[in-house]
Order: structure tokens, then C-alpha cells, then sequence
């Protein structure tokens, strides 16, 4: 592989990436932001409680709920934010497999977007990481929206309705019961993408998919590789870049990544992740338990299965 380090490589976008490169340098410069709060988003799981056993009682009812509004504008934010995500992706896509070159081609040859790329995907592995870990998320949520039915059916309108209407607030709703809400999103733009771009060969994509996951995973199972890693940062960032790149292949291919026919060593990556310590990657495997499209379908080799076990 010549294409030793391009997903670590800083190398500055050429005159033809700019364009592209600029809008995605915006949303990326947004998500560390975006991973902070949710990092330190605690929930109101204390106030709801109360409310919930003190149903009589009007000043719990207005502390619960003074604590969930600012928390679901939050969500709200965190949603929005993946619409912007999702944007970004598309024009990667378009970039990195426009005719003539071949996949290959793009990735040596748009460094930089390759590199955003990856970040891409290290910022949605490691939101969803969160994400799943996080049960406060949801239960405000539906405290939030059980709160808001019950008062329209006493017509009483609350402040917050302004903030999330009726809509939006069943589009988060279906954005956070994902396991990996901000994968999902990727998952199907990739597939819109795919399905859109009519005279774009399939392989187009998926090479492009396969080739980043091949170079993740020969950089992780190769001493001279790893060597060079300075921390365990890096080696996270190779990793989720990999597990995201697998989940698109299988959501995008017609037989999926864990076919005898895929081009991703799956048994390779699988071992490469499972040789890491356990807390590190267990977020990492459940994504490839749950997010993908076709581990369980009969095409799946009986070894593979059991390594996801």
C-alpha cells in the first residue's frame, strides 16, 4: 500500500479540493464542540423522578421541567448538527469518486479530503460511543414530550414549544432510538448517494470504502506501522475510521462486507480490534453487531459470526 498515511497525513487541501474542503473544515470544527457537551450532558434523571413521585406537588413539576428544556435544545442541536453532517459526507462522496480517477487515484491524490473523511467517521463512532452509553438521553426526551401531551390535552401551551415543534420533535425521536443515531444517518446518505448517482459505478463507492478500510487495518496489524502511533488516541482514530468505513461497505454493497466476495479482510479487522483492550473497542464491536446490514445473513461465514459473539 502506497497509501501509507494519507488518513493522518495534515497535508493542505490542492486547489481543487478548496471548495469542498472549506465547507467540510466548517462542520468539523463544529463537532469538537458537539462531543464536549455531550460528554458533559448529565440529564435531569434526579428532577424527573421527583416529578414522576410527586405528581401533586406543582413547584417539582416546574423544576423538572426547567431542567429538561435547556437539555432538549441541546438535543435539538446535537440533531441539526447531523443534517450538517450528513451534507458534508455527500460532498466527500462526490469528490472522492468522480470519474476518471479510480478510487485508489482520489485517495492519493485529495489527501486532504481523504483526511476529513476519516474524521468524519471518528467523530460519528465516538458520538455514538456516547450516545449508547447514555440512557439520560432518551428519558428526557420522552419526559419532555410526555410532558407536552399532557398539557395540550389541559390546553396549556408551554414556552418550549417554540424551540422544538411537533415535527421536529418526532424526528429526534427517531434519530435518538437509533443505537448509533449519527451512524444510521451516514449509513443511509450513503445509500441515497449511491442510489441518486445513477451512472456512478457502485464500485466506485465501495472501493473507496474498501481501500480505507484495507489501510486502517494494515496500519494497525503491522509493527512498523504501529510503531509510529504516539498514543492511544491514534490508535482509536485508525480503529473507528475502520469500523466506519466497514458499517457504509455493508449498507452500500449489494452483498455486504461479511461476504466470502467482499473486498474487507473482515476476519482481519475483527482480530485487529479484538487484540485491543476490551474497553476501548466494546463500542467499537457492538457498532458492527448492530449497525450493520447483513452479519446475520446466511453468506456469513460461521467464524466470523463467532468472533462478533
Amino acid at each position: 500500500l502506497t497509501l501509507s498515511l494519507p488518513i493522518f497525513s495534515s497535508s493542505p487541501p490542492t486547489e481543487a479540493e478548496t471548495a469542498v474542503y472549506n465547507q467540510v473544515s466548517a462542520v468539523l470544527e463544529e463537532a469538537h464542540g458537539i462531543l464536549a457537551e455531550l460528554q458533559s450532558y448529565n440529564g435531569a434523571g434526579q428532577e424527573i423522578r421527583e416529578a414522576i413521585q410527586n405528581p401533586g406537588d406543582l413547584a417539582l413539576q416546574e423544576r423538572a421541567w426547567n431542567a429538561v428544556c435547556p437539555l432538549v435544545a441541546k438535543l435539538k442541536r446535537f440533531y441539526e448538527f447531523s443534517l450538517r453532517l450528513e451534507n458534508a459526507l455527500r460532498s466527500l462522496l462526490e469528490a472522492l469518486t468522480s470519474p476518471p480517477y479510480a478510487p485508489m487515484q482520489h485517495l492519493e491524490r485529495e489527501q486532504a479530503l481523504a483526511k476529513q473523511f476519516a474524521e468524519i467517521l471518528h467523530f460519528t463512532l465516538s458520538f455514538d460511543e456516547l450516545k449508547m452509553t447514555n440512557p439520560a438521553i432518551q428519558n428526557d426526551f420522552s419526559y419532555y414530550r410526555r410532558t407536552i401531551s399532557r398539557n395540550r390535552l389541559n390546553n396549556q401551551q408551554l414556552e418550549a414549544e417554540n424551540e422544538v415543534n411537533n415535527e421536529m420533535a418526532n424526528r429526534m425521536s427517531l434519530f435518538y432510538a437509533e443505537a448509533t443515531p449519527m451512524l444510521k444517518t451516514l449509513s443511509n446518505a450513503t445509500t441515497k448517494f449511491v442510489s441518486e448517482n445513477k451512472t456512478l459505478p457502485i464500485e466506485d463507492t465501495t472501493d473507496c470504502l474498501s481501500t480505507m478500510a484495507c489501510v486502517c487495518r494494515v496500519m494497525l496489524e503491522t509493527p512498523e506501522y504501529r510503531c509510529r502511533f504516539t498514543n492511544t488516541d491514534t490508535m482509536l482514530f485508525c480503529m473507528r475510521v475502520m469500523v466506519g468505513v466497514i458499517i457504509l461497505y455493508d449498507h452500500v454493497h449489494p452483498v455486504g462486507a461479511f461476504a466470502k466476495t467482499s473486498k474487507i479482510d473482515m476476519k482481519g479487522c475483527i482480530k485487529v480490534l479484538k487484540e485491543q483492550p476490551s474497553n476501548s473497542v466494546e463500542g467499537l464491536l457492538n457498532a458492527l453487531r448492530y449497525t450493520t446490514r447483513h452479519l446475520n445473513d446466511d453468506s456469513t461465514s460461521k467464524q466470523i459470526r463467532a468472533l462478533l459473539q
